[in-house]
């Protein structure tokens, strides 16, 4: 008896599933602390749990919250959220030519749960699997129960932070959270380069209004890492 096509792409799914349960154990603190956050400016466990299903992204929720906080204009936000997640278009160009032919809505449902780890792990599992279904069914197993696990404990942080006296000033772990995320991907001189340029000119703008000392910081260091990694290439060519 011929198996549904369900069963038969089970497999798959779970292989995405356990690919995706280390780092998802990683994660799950740091977006407890985006709850706590959340409900640290001003938002209710209800709305940041809301708030995170339409803005999927841990850094870009932290960000777009603290504007909102501060009353900055819309176009701020988006700018800033844009440069944030300006990552995830380098993401969807890559991971594409896997779901050519995939329809619309699958295609749409894959780049919204589009997050670092899953892209990691299905570069990996893509490798090992031919057909396109495959392909859909081992990324939907790392990214669904990723967005689960996510939503699940941010609102989970965001109840405890209403809760937690408004003096215990956990503010800090965010910035230590960025710097675990940080020093992994520092892996030549071109990202060194963009890292320190971007903390730099981040920190000396940091009393710019709606805080565009990150959109300028950014900008920076994007414009570091390419210089020095074209200066290599350069040095490459000439050897």
């Amino acid at each position: 008896m011929s198996q549904t096509p369900l069963r038969r792409l089970y497999p798959d799914f779970a292989a995405g599933t356990k690919a995706v349960l280390p780092l998802l154990i990683s994660v799950l603190p740091f977006a407890a602390i985006v709850g706590v956050v959340a409900v640290r400016l001003g938002l209710s466990p209800f709305m940041a749990s809301v708030f995170s299903v339409f803005v999927f992204a841990g850094s870009s929720q932290i960000a777009a919250m603290q504007l909102m906080h501060d009353g900055a204009p819309l176009l701020v936000i988006l700018v800033t959220v844009f440069f944030i997640n300006l990552r995830f278009t380098m993401y969807s160009a890559s991971i594409a030519p896997h779901f050519r032919g995939a329809r619309r809505r699958t295609r749409a449902l894959i780049g919204y749960l589009l997050t670092d780890q899953s892209y990691i792990v299905g570069l990996y599992g893509f490798a090992e699997r031919d057909r396109r279904d495959q392909r859909v069914a081992f990324v939907l197993g790392a990214a669904l129960p990723f967005w689960c696990g996510w939503q699940i404990t941010l609102a989970a942080g965001a109840l405890l932070g209403a809760r937690l006296p408004a003096d215990w000033g956990l503010d800090f772990a965010v910035p230590l959270t960025f710097l675990a995320l940080l020093l992994p991907a520092i892996v030549d001189r071109a990202t060194l380069a963009a890292a320190l340029i971007a903390g730099i000119v981040a920190v000396f703008g940091h009393d710019l209004p709606w805080n565009m000392g990150l959109i300028v910081g950014a900008i920076a260091g994007i414009m570091a890492g390419v210089g020095v990694a074209t200066v290599r290439d350069r040095r490459g060519q000439d050897t």
